[in-house]
């Protein structure tokens, strides 16, 4: 149990440090925005781009590792945006919105530093394979959901467009893409270069942990805080134990790397979530309070998940 505090413990007090700097003062509100644009834009790129560089995708790309993750989450938008709409008694596009945060997980801010402290850089070419298709088929899927559920929805054709633009611009996947096309293509990069993106990649952990404590500042627990901890237990429990059960006893994953997969099903929901929401102008206070209630809680389910996956 101590080795799992030790490896939980540092990540989320640099989140508690970055919420309290802005909390008091200490670091102005308008710097967030622009660390956060930093770390998505500039350094996790650098860091996708040398993970998928250096892969070797005969153990990277494992679908019985891929598939449960996502099978997890799309089960957790299906059933979230059900009892949104028939339980909380939700308008449709407000359902997508709730569901869309049962759904969408923290994969870089909080994601990444949690794994590498658990298990190693041995565990991040498997977990990078997953976030590489994380936010362009998530986004896509709840952009199409949402505009075939809104009754002032946009035409398809549209909707597709302004999917694949959005998809098109994800610096994300700029920083797979050019990894993957440099791995294939053999490419070693000069002494120089290396140096570079080595040193970007480095600054995505603790940039990320401040950052994301500065911006919880943000949200607030809400009126829906009942509906938000009904869509914060999909993403952290649902999720998770989906692709736990798929992976270890459907497809028999050795639990050594099926972990990798689980723990990252396991992290909270992510800030896309509110960007989803506000976006379609819909379900923004539940997803909010989702956010805020599933950082808050996965110090502990997080801890938990360790505990069964063996630290």
């Amino acid at each position: 149990m101590l080795a799992i505090f030790n490896v939980v413990i540092p990540v989320f007090a640099i989140v508690a440090l970055g919420y309290g700097a802005v909390r008091f003062k200490l670091y102005p509100t308008e710097g967030v925005k622009g660390l956060v644009t930093f770390v998505n834009n500039f350094a996790t790129p650098c860091l996708l781009f040398e993970a998928m560089l250096t892969a070797d995708f005969s153990t990277t790309f494992n679908p019985a590792i891929i598939a449960p993750f996502y099978i997890g989450a799309l089960t957790s938008l299906t059933v979230g945006t059900i009892i949104a709409i028939k339980v909380f008694k939700n308008r449709p596009g407000e359902g997508v919105a709730s569901g869309f945060a049962a759904m969408f997980t923290n994969t870089v801010l909080i994601g990444i530093p949690i794994i590498q402290r658990a298990y190693g850089q041995e565990a991040m070419p498997v977990v990078y394979s997953i976030i590489a298709f994380h936010a362009p088929c998530l986004i896509t899927i709840g952009m199409l959901v949402m505009e075939l559920v809104r009754r002032d929805a946009a035409p398809l054709h549209k909707v597709l467009a302004v999917a694949g633009m959005r998809i098109v611009q994800n610096p994300l996947l700029w920083g797979v893409g050019l990894g993957l096309v440099g791995n294939l293509l053999h490419v070693k990069l000069p002494e120089p270069a290396t140096a570079f993106v080595t040193m970007m990649a480095q600054a995505v952990l603790p940039a990320a942990l401040f950052g994301l404590g500065g911006a919880l500042n943000e949200y607030k627990i809400s009126e829906s805080w009942v509906q938000a901890s009904a869509m914060s237990a999909f993403k952290l429990v649902f999720h998770p134990l989906i692709a736990y059960v798929l992976m270890v006893h459907v497809l028999h994953v050795p639990l050594e790397m099926a972990r990798y997969g689980v723990l990252l099903a396991a992290m909270p929901t992510g800030i896309n979530a509110y960007i989803f929401a506000t976006y379609y102008n819909r379900g923004i206070s539940v997803a909010n309070s989702t956010i805020l209630i599933t950082t808050g809680l996965s110090i502990f389910t997080i801890s938990g998940w360790l505990w069964l996956l063996g630290s």
